[in-house]
């Protein structure tokens, strides 16, 4: 099994930027990615709709004899994922908040999270928010609306996608945050706008890494890290348009980029 692929899913390219750190850390294993923008975005969706989109993604990859599966949606994640453990025999990688690093972080006490409804309604949330280490942190907690759109269609420089953040982020700095969760894998890819809004009083927390690193972890405990001298290939499905897998993955002339 040690050369079958890694595979991972969501609901569109927000994915891909766990999939960069993936690429990263672990350079010589194969992967699969399914972006289901048929069905984009998940965030407002409910838990049932997300279980069975979740489903379905699953299946698609088991199809393709992946090896483990991350999960780089944040609203499946939180939603999905003890479903899909219990009814699947595969390792699955979770996406979850970076709360407790916030919490352990933070000067002012008090931090951002900004995500997706079905994300800050799930009952996971409330889980993370009890593993901070201290009581006296506050999270304020933004729903992300319109966000995941703007990544989709790669508008992240337009004048309505900075008057948005501003909208957005702007509560969180009334309340005085030093830490800004990002709790949508499609939130990454807007990191450079953030930061103009927010300055660099405020750290914004990007999972990418952190996820790259447990992919590795769970892939070593089951022995299944590919052979160092494989020759990684990158296979990217839509099952709409393949637009904005194209201009995401210009940079990486190895993306093998189909529809579905």
């Amino acid at each position: 099994m040690n050369s079958q692929p890694i595979g991972l899913f969501d609901s569109g390219v927000g994915g891909i930027s766990i999939w960069q750190a993936i690429r990263k850390l672990l350079p010589n294993e194969h992967t699969i990615y399914l972006a289901d923008n048929q069905n984009a975005p998940y965030g407002e969706k409910s838990k049932d709709e997300i279980i069975a989109l979740s489903e379905k993604n699953t299946e698609f990859l088991l199809n393709q004899n992946v090896k483990l599966i991350v999960v780089a949606c944040n609203t499946a994640s939180t939603n999905a994922i003890p479903h899909l453990r219990q009814k699947y025999k595969i390792p699955f990688i979770r996406i979850q908040p970076a709360i407790k690093p916030a919490g352990l972080q933070s000067r002012t006490k008090v931090i951002g999270l900004l995500a997706t409804k079905a994300t800050l309604e799930s009952t996971m949330l409330e889980e993370l928010k009890q593993v901070i280490p201290t009581q006296d942190i506050e999270i304020v907690g933004k729903y992300g609306k319109g966000l995941v759109e703007i990544v989709e269609n790669n508008r992240m420089e337009s004048p309505e996608t900075y008057e948005l953040l501003q909208k957005h982020l702007q509560p969180m700095l009334d309340k005085n945050v030093d830490q800004l969760v990002l709790g949508c894998t499609h939130y990454p890819f807007l990191i450079p706008q953030m930061q103009k809004i927010l300055g660099q009083q405020v750290q914004i927390i990007d999972p990418g890494m952190a996820i790259a690193r447990q992919t590795k972890r769970i892939l070593t405990e089951f022995d299944l890290l590919a052979p160092d001298d494989q020759q990684a290939k990158y296979y990217f499905y839509a099952n709409k348009s393949t637009k904005a897998l194209q201009v995401r993955l210009k940079n990486y002339p190895k993306a093998v980029i189909k529809k579905i």
